[in-house]
């Protein structure tokens, strides 16, 4: 019987170092890196929900604060999705590089504003990103680099959400991938009402089954 083992790790470049949790199995069919939003990070509990659903059906899941400690206090490093980007690209490259996850194909999920970072990383080195999935996204925020996203693109939204979806509306429009637009009847943007959360978790895996597989 395959158990999950979860590593904490850390992710270094120069004076950086970014906290994660590793958890994977050794038949792990993919590896789904998560993108937080607004200043959260890897203990996230709508996160780690959505990564025990992942986890239960064979995916690994790399839980990541993008920012250090420091930089998680200030607004406008919680913002700079350009940064959040390049962070996402640490954690791609380090996570080809490492034995226990190195030939395991790659998705990001994104929450708000990390949904933005995610689908810029995406577009910036497509090499062996299989899957993005955004929750509640901001992908207005990598206006520039939808048209250049090639993964396989699944939005999901809140029914009650409304200014959020017209965002993801337009932004679905840019996308030329393969894509999908779900939005959950009745949810807000946290998806705090009973049962919106467990379907985001369940149309992420499906996707992220699908296409890492």
């Amino acid at each position: 019987m395959t158990t999950l083992r979860e590593h904490n790790v850390q992710i270094t470049e120069g004076q950086i170092v970014l906290e994660g949790i590793l958890s994977l199995r050794t038949d792990s069919r993919g590896v789904v890196v998560f993108a937080h939003g607004s200043g959260s990070g890897r203990l996230s509990p709508r996160n780690n929900f959505v990564a025990r659903h992942l986890q239960q059906a064979g995916l690994a899941t790399l839980l990541l604060d993008l920012l250090t400690e420091e930089e998680a206090d200030d607004r406008r490093k919680v913002f700079d999705i350009n940064l959040l980007a390049d962070r996402l690209l640490l954690a791609k490259a380090w996570l080809e590089a490492e034995p226990r996850a190195k030939n395991l194909g790659i998705g990001y999920f994104g929450a708000s504003t990390g949904a933005g970072a995610a689908l810029q990383a995406a577009a910036r080195e497509p090499s062996n990103i299989k899957a993005v999935v955004s929750r509640g996204g901001r992908p207005d925020l990598a206006e520039p680099y939808l048209p250049s996203v090639t993964a396989p693109t699944l939005f999901i939204v809140g029914g009650h959400d409304e200014p959020v979806i017209e965002m993801n509306q337009a932004a679905y429009d840019l996308l030329t991938c393969e894509k999908k637009l779900v939005i959950v009847p009745g949810a807000t943007h946290l998806f705090e009402e009973p049962g919106a959360l467990e379907q985001v978790a369940e149309d992420a895996r499906r996707w992220f089954v699908r296409y890492l597989s």
